[in-house]
């Protein structure tokens, strides 16, 4: 999965923006996710979608495939959020489920379905924004961009390295599959992750051993401790989108003040 979204990262439609330009757009729609009210939330998640989807032409299936999985992280935090063990007054509980061989109930309030549904806009629209950067600029840009607001050297070479480890983390897990394959491997998917979790220690030391490659090949290239990033190139941004972007956040802002007068 990280390859495609590198390779759409490099090929997607809105690749010749400015990437301080798409930053700071994403930074703005980000602060906004995190303060509008939940109906604008849900706004700005459909809106940043259809910059990824039909601006930049990211394939629905990819742009899903990755929404929807970090979606399940929020998924599993539901129970917490949601289930309540106790005696819930007259009223209370929304669902209710007596335990056996127990005196309390496992419930669920209107008071946490409200929370949880405050929370879920709030996570759409955030993570739509986080998508956006993704799916539409390179990371050596990402880079560049960090390095113009003074992020320290070191940082960027951490970064740049962990970036670069986890193909060779990927290429090697998948080199590691295609051979127990080869040789007559279980399929399934659950015999797929008992051999993963089988060759988690042979996978980190050939992932090491590609590393210290790695390592090598960067000194034999000259490496003297630091990484020249190549210079930031300054685009223009297209009148289309900077007449969009200004448009549309100032119609959030205009929605979100009458909205609090409404109140």
């Amino acid at each position: 999965m990280i390859r495609r979204i590198d390779a759409l990262s490099y090929s997607n439609a809105l690749r010749q923006l400015p990437a301080m330009w798409k930053s700071l757009f994403a930074a703005v729609m980000f602060i906004l996710s995190y303060a509008l009210h939940p109906v604008l939330q849900l706004v700005i998640a459909g809106w940043m979608t259809v910059w990824c989807v039909l601006y930049a032409k990211i394939p629905l299936r990819a742009y899903g495939l990755l929404f929807g999985t970090a979606l399940l992280f929020f998924c599993l935090s539901l129970p917490a959020l949601l289930l309540e063990i106790g005696l819930p007054t007259a009223g209370e509980a929304v669902i209710s489920l007596q335990l056996p061989a127990l005196t309390r109930s496992l419930y669920i309030t209107a008071e946490g379905l409200h929370r949880a549904g405050l929370l879920l806009a709030r996570v759409l629209a955030c993570l739509t924004c986080c998508l956006f950067i993704i799916f539409t600029t390179p990371f050596g840009e990402l880079l560049q961009v960090l390095r113009r607001l003074r992020m320290p050297q070191i940082v960027l070479e951490l970064m740049l390295i962990m970036y670069r480890f986890l193909f060779l983390l990927s290429d090697t897990a998948h080199g590691m599959m295609l051979a127990r394959r080869l040789r007559g491997g279980r399929r399934g998917r659950v015999a797929k992750l008992r051999e993963v979790a089988g060759m988690a220690g042979s996978l980190f030391a050939n992932t090491m051993h590609r590393y210290y490659g790695l390592s090598q090949g960067l000194i034999t290239r000259g490496y003297m401790g630091e990484i020249i990033l190549p210079p930031y190139v300054s685009r223009p941004v297209p009148r289309r989108f900077a007449v969009q972007a200004c448009t549309g956040i100032s119609l959030l802002l205009l929605a979100q003040l009458w909205i609090l007068r409404s109140w």
